[in-house]
């Protein structure tokens, strides 16, 4: 997730809902007060990461402000290519403690535990889908409610590989990924393509978290399993290896050389690449959606996801997950916090919430309650997506459990000096074990 960029541990979108929201009316609508029967003027401070979010985020609060007058917002947004936890450190350093903020999984439970309110008795915990609760859940409190699910894989262009004579449906294995890459490489000015994938080298959340978490997720069976770890194996790292040079072989280079690929951020590869026509796959998710969308409308009708596949290992299968949850300051006052409780709890489980959560947001729910057709995605990433978790050819996010920083500072800055030829890739693995067992022992 550009979304999980940098806080990361960046990122499982990957949430939500229906249910009765807290204190409504036993229809459950929305067209009256939310159930904030105190009455009192309360303002919630939110601090969140989702860049994505931020107008449909803005747009719910004055929805509900226009149902509860008593209830103010201020909403801050630090994402995209800041780094949230930092920020989220500083915001509270300063003396500024948002009410309604971020956290990304175990690891983040652990670190603001003293400043998160239990939110276990939530009328939206018995929603939840399995498994979506589990990493922010220490000594059976509960302190996090899941933002959405986001999955990725490798999203392509479906007229390039139509013109290319590739079948995406025939693409499982990683042998098959390889043929249509070296068949979309063979093509390449036919198609007016300048690369078969764009590589966001620059993007150590992509290779050292997301690209990573495809050999981790088959050594560890969940993110809670590798917040546990001491250390790591690396059982895998072979056909991690693959596919980090399949990339790598295929990428787009501004300069021609390995090296420059890590020049390549997320905007080159998402914005100027794919979204262009440039490139005929991207690794990343359906939060892509919108930008791609965003550059050429028609385009982005006629993308898909394809599997990544970890060769004899798990292929056809993509990684699924929650990427952030919301939670609620303990230290506020009552009413600020079952302010903030109700708010959430109406934006996920409300008609009109839910409503807003499918088209303004454009989130895939993490919560039940969301089955009328109504409200099923509209766009072709999120169906995807959806389509490998009902037939279940899904890997866990257990990127969300690697040791603080981990994954984008040391895994993913080896990763970049492999790219550039600076380092062997046993160099890299031997760097790995020893690192993520050094975080261990802190």
């Amino acid at each position: 997730m550009k979304n999980v960029k940098k806080l990361v541990a960046l990122a499982c979108s990957v949430v939500l809902t229906a249910g009765i929201f807290a204190g409504c009316s036993s229809k459950g609508d929305d067209k009256g007060s939310t159930g904030n029967d105190s009455k009192k003027n309360v303002t919630i401070d939110i601090f969140q990461f989702k860049v994505e979010a931020k107008d449909a985020l803005e747009k719910a609060t004055n929805e509900y402000t226009a149902l509860n007058p008593n209830v103010k917002f201020n909403l801050q947004t630090v994402g995209g290519g800041e780094d949230y936890g930092a920020a989220l450190k500083s915001k509270f350093a300063s003396g500024q403690e948002p009410v309604i903020y971020n956290i990304g999984g175990t690891q983040d439970a652990l670190d603001w535990k003293e400043k998160l309110e239990d939110l276990s008795d939530q009328p939206w915990v018995s929603k939840a889908f399995q498994g979506t609760l589990e990493s922010v859940t220490l000594d059976g409190k509960l302190y996090g409610m899941p933002f959405n699910q986001e999955g990725y894989g490798f999203i392509y262009n479906k007229d390039i590989f139509s013109k290319a004579g590739i079948d995406p449906a025939s693409i499982k294995t990683f042998a098959d990924l390889e043929k249509a890459a070296a068949t979309l490489d063979s093509k390449k000015a036919d198609l007016k393509i300048d690369s078969v994938f764009a590589l966001p080298g620059k993007e150590t959340w992509v290779t050292g978290l997301h690209l990573s978490n495809v050999a981790f997720s088959n050594e560890f069976k969940s993110a809670k399993d590798s917040f546990n770890a001491k250390q790591i194996e690396f059982k895998y790292n072979d056909q991690l290896k693959k596919l980090i040079d399949l990339q790598i072989k295929y990428a787009f280079k501004p300069d021609n050389t390995n090296k420059s690929i890590n020049s390549v951020d997320y905007a080159t590869q998402v914005e100027k690449k794919f979204s262009l026509g440039k490139a005929a796959m991207i690794q990343q998710g359906n939060w892509a959606f919108g930008s791609v969308s965003g550059v050429d409308a028609d385009l982005a009708k006629n993308i898909g996801i394809l599997p990544m596949p970890l060769d004899g290992v798990k292929e056809g299968a993509i990684p699924v997950g929650v990427p952030m949850y919301w939670s609620i300051n303990s230290k506020k006052d009552a009413d600020t916090k079952k302010a903030a409780k109700e708010f959430l709890n109406w934006l996920y489980t409300s008609d009109k919430g839910k409503e807003m959560i499918i088209k303004d947001f454009k989130f895939i729910p993490a919560l039940k309650g969301y089955e009328s057709e109504a409200l099923q995605p509209s766009d072709p990433l999120a169906k995807d997506v959806l389509k490998y978790s009902n037939e279940g050819k899904t890997m866990p996010w257990v990127f969300m459990g690697y040791p603080t920083g981990w994954g984008m500072d040391k895994l993913g800055a080896d990763i970049q000096k492999y790219t550039a030829g600076e380092i062997t890739w046993d160099k890299l693995v031997e760097n790995a074990k020893k690192t993520w067992s050094e975080a261990r022992a802190k």
